[in-house]
């Protein structure tokens, strides 16, 4: 006993020798730092420093020092704090900072030190600058007080008061660095005093929040894990007035913000005392974090949300019982490349869903971008998670889905048909069937479409096949099909019939005529070729599902069945009727299977191509008509002569005759100049015996000869052109009144103002002349051929060289009816010719065949 007590008396002699001794010391440098010089201060302090690095070295007793620290030092250093000269008030923080951490009782300095360091930090006014003008020092007395609070804990207490005042100034400071260290110092005050720091917690929310945004990225990284710490420890009450703030933070361009975000949320979903009031604030900020374009962030999110999910599962394990106990399976058709939320994580969402939803679905409408794509990309993540309990919520979600799919930006629009897809995934299709055809029977739109596209997609085949009869007729209706000619809206109908074929597949041959007629739809109403080229596709992809070789064995399947209901409305038909687009595409794509619908084609052209309809539509039709003659095996007339020239004479006498006819007018004339395109295609196919070229020829000749008078240089040589077709098939049989009026017609034409023409009128002249020479009683004639001849012969005059031999080629061939006569009428006028050369030729021609005779 007696050996410690000894001991203990040699220690404290010790210690008091040491504490005299630094008294002395201290005692003869001190008066140094009241002296007016502040280069007499600065020197007392560097001494001081001198004294106190001895006094504070390795080995030597804390408790020595104690005395005279908190009795003679730190007074007067507190009060070179305010000293005017900056170099006396750096060593007077860096003594303060040496003799805290040296002395053996550094709390007993709080209730000075505190109030000290609040005067320098703390600002009189928001408005007003920091009572200590410099950065640097700024900064170390911020250090200063993050000393004072690791060393002094639980006892600063009763001093929160000041700290926080001295933290507000620092967190609002112009020097970043000072901002930092305040947030590190807040977050370890808040450490520090857990009993007591919630009283003091929300007046650094105001500073911290104001700093939130600072143009250094660390600073906001240290606000953010600042204020997490601060709130955990302090007033929960103060959540409410961070979460806005923290949710810009997600939009941070700088990834670590984003993770400290994630982190702290992630934080206070775990270990907030007040966590289950806030689940519904906290849980969209962390889920938004799952689809941040960094994979770490990424990461830390899942794996936080694994944990919160996990905890909440077993602090409400009772609740969960049968849940755990008879674990559901995933539904059918569940997203392959996502995993399953674990059932804490699914009942955290579920049982929150009714309060995140509407704020979800105003911000997907949201006029700033940003706040649309991440209110867009959260929304699927939460569906995930509720699985089918999103039925109850489905109204709401589809109606902001169909606005938010109007969206012009792809990384909205694509979240969206995400969303779409898992309520396919998770609804039954007679409940959302049911909302989204009313929704589109009330107002067809693009994104109506889009929506219905994407839940087609995501739903199982074997749910889907009940309803897919019913759900193709509604998309055949006018209403939706014919809902807008828009680009959009067509090509995300078009989207309607390929999700229905990619998931029903072979179940769709229940539905193909409504598909079929969707598909002409859009083929009928795109503008853009793409558009109608993704259409012929997916018709094949119908085709394949059909079993049928290809698109145009689909339409020999349904062309019937479609022209029937096309064309029942043709009597209200104009140029711009979809059911008239319609049916030129049938006419057009389907081929031969047109051959097979004749009953109903031939008719509706009739009735579509009286004078008295639409010009603009008889002139569409009549090139289409146009189109199918010039290839009449592989259209009208697929099934042989039989079927199609039993309309013949319907498409003769009803169709072509009356479109002949002279009307005044641009417009008349252009349809003059389809339907006798319609006719030159009709008798020059081949698909017409010579009887009913005849037939053809005794109905149109008038009006055909009439249009050899036309304005239209096409009309006139094609009319040209039939004339001689007729005159080959049939000219040996016409009436001789009517055969005689044919070659003064075609006679003018030789004063044609277009070469072509007056050629072709040559041509056909001659095959007048060789009809005429097939005649039993030509010599009828020789007065006709004689005028002819004379006329053909001044035209060899003309002073276009091509016209010269084209004519002399007719005279020459036409010679053969009356040589006797052409010989005098080429004599007659040889003298008169510019170009003798001509008549020479001919005179020599009919010498050589008499002498071969």
């Amino acid at each position: 006993m007696a050996a410690p007590a000894e001991a203990e008396a040699a220690a404290g002699f010790t210690e008091a020798a040491e504490a005299a001794e630094l008294t002395r010391a201290l005692g003869r440098l001190l008066p140094g730092l009241e002296t007016e010089s502040k280069l007499g201060r600065r020197r007392a302090l560097e001494a001081l420093e001198h004294a106190l690095e001895e006094a504070v070295r390795p080995g030597a007793d804390s408790a020595a020092f104690q005395g005279p620290w908190a009795r003679l030092l730190l007074p007067r250093l507190l009060r070179l704090l305010t000293d005017p000269a900056e170099g006396c008030r750096a060593l007077a923080v860096h003594l303060l900072d040496l003799g805290l951490r040296r002395a053996a009782r550094p709390r007993d300095a709080l209730p000075r030190l505190l109030p000290a360091l609040t005067a320098r930090l703390a600002r009189p006014e928001p408005t007003r600058p920091p009572p200590e003008p410099c950065e640097e020092l700024r900064l170390a007395l911020v250090q200063l007080l993050h000393l004072a609070v690791d060393l002094g804990g639980a006892a600063l207490a009763p001093h929160l008061d000041d700290a926080v005042r001295a933290l507000r100034g620092a967190l609002l400071d112009p020097f970043a660095a000072v901002r930092r260290e305040g947030c590190e110092c807040a977050a370890a005050l808040a450490r520090a005093t857990p009993e007591h720091f919630h009283m003091q917690s929300e007046s650094l929310i105001g500073p911290l929040m104001q700093t939130i945004s600072h143009q250094h990225w660390k600073v906001r990284v240290a606000v953010i894990e600042a204020t997490g710490t601060v709130i955990q420890f302090g007033s929960g009450n103060s959540v409410d007035d961070v979460l806005s703030h923290f949710a810009q933070r997600l939009f941070d361009d700088v990834p670590q913000v984003r993770q400290a975000v994630t982190t702290v949320v992630g934080g206070w979903l775990l270990n907030l005392r007040d966590r289950y009031s806030f689940f519904h604030k906290l849980v969209p900020l962390l889920l938004s974090s799952f689809s941040d374009e960094m994979p770490e962030v990424r990461r830390i999110a899942t794996s936080l949300w694994e944990k919160v999910g996990l905890q909440w599962q077993e602090e409400n394990e009772a609740d969960l019982k049968d849940k755990l106990d008879f674990a559901s399976p995933p539904p059918p058709n569940y997203p392959e490349h996502e995993s399953r939320p674990g059932l804490g994580c699914r009942e955290l969402v579920f049982r929150n869903l009714s309060k995140v939803l509407p704020a979800i679905c105003h911000d997907i409408t949201d006029w700033v971008v940003g706040t649309r794509v991440k209110a867009a990309q959260l929304l699927p993540v939460l569906l995930l998670h509720a699985e089918d309990h999103i039925t109850q919520h489905l109204e709401i979600i589809l109606r902001a889905l169909h606005q938010a799919c109007t969206d012009e930006e792809k990384a909205v629009l694509s979240s969206c048909v995400r969303a779409a897809e898992l309520i396919g995934t998770f609804v039954n299709p007679e409940v959302f069937l049911k909302l989204i055809l009313a929704m589109l029977k009330k107002a067809p739109s693009a994104s109506g479409l889009l929506i219905l596209a994407s839940v087609i997609q995501g739903c199982p085949r074997n749910a889907l096949q009940p309803h897919l009869k019913v759900l193709a007729t509604e998309l055949a209706q006018e209403h939706i099909c014919q809902g807008s000619e828009n680009s959009l809206y067509l090509e995300h109908l078009l989207l309607c019939v390929q999700a229905l074929l990619s998931v029903c597949q072979e179940d769709c041959r229940a539905a193909s005529l409504q598909l079929l007629e969707v598909l002409v739809t859009v083929m009928a109403l795109s503008g853009a070729a793409g558009l109608e080229k993704k259409a012929q596709q997916t018709m094949d992809t119908l085709a394949e599902v059909e079993d049928t070789p290809n698109r145009q064995d689909l339409y020999r399947k349904h062309a019937g069945a479609l022209l029937e209901r096309l064309t029942a409305s043709h009597g209200e038909w104009v140029v711009h009727s979809v059911q008239l687009l319609k049916f030129i595409v049938l006419l057009t794509q389907a081929g031969p299977a047109v051959g097979e619908a004749l009953q109903y084609v031939i008719p509706t052209l009739r009735a579509c191509l009286q004078p008295t309809t639409d010009p603009h539509m008889r002139l569409k039709l009549f090139s289409i008509l146009s189109t199918m003659l010039m290839r009449p095996k592989d259209t009208v007339d697929s099934q042989g002569s039989l079927q199609f020239h039993g309309y013949l004479d319907m498409v003769i006498s009803d169709i072509l005759a009356p479109n002949l006819q002279w009307h005044a007018g641009r417009t008349a004339a252009a349809i003059r100049t389809a339907a006798i395109s319609c006719l030159w295609a009709l008798i020059s196919s081949d698909s017409l015996s010579a009887k009913q070229v005849q037939e053809a020829q005794e109905t149109l000749m008038p009006q055909v000869l009439a249009t050899l008078e036309d304005d239209s240089q096409t009309t006139r040589l094609i009319s040209c052109r039939i004339i001689s077709m007729f005159l080959k098939n049939s000219g040996d049989t016409m009436e001789p009144e009517k055969f005689l009026k044919v070659y003064p017609e075609l006679l003018k034409r030789l004063d044609d103002v277009s070469n072509d023409v007056r050629m072709a009128a040559a041509s056909a002249l001659l095959t007048w002349l060789k009809c005429v020479e097939s005649l039993d009683g030509k010599s009828a004639y020789q007065s006709n051929v004689q005028f002819l001849y004379r006329e053909l012969l001044v035209h060899l005059d003309d002073p276009e060289s091509a016209i010269q031999d084209t004519v002399l080629e007719v005279l020459k061939e036409g010679s053969v009816l009356f040589p006797d006569v052409l010989v005098r009428e080429t004599e007659a006028v040889v003298h008169k010719h510019r170009s003798a050369t001509y008549c020479e030729q001919l005179l020599q021609h009919m010498q050589a065949t008499a002498a071969a005779r």
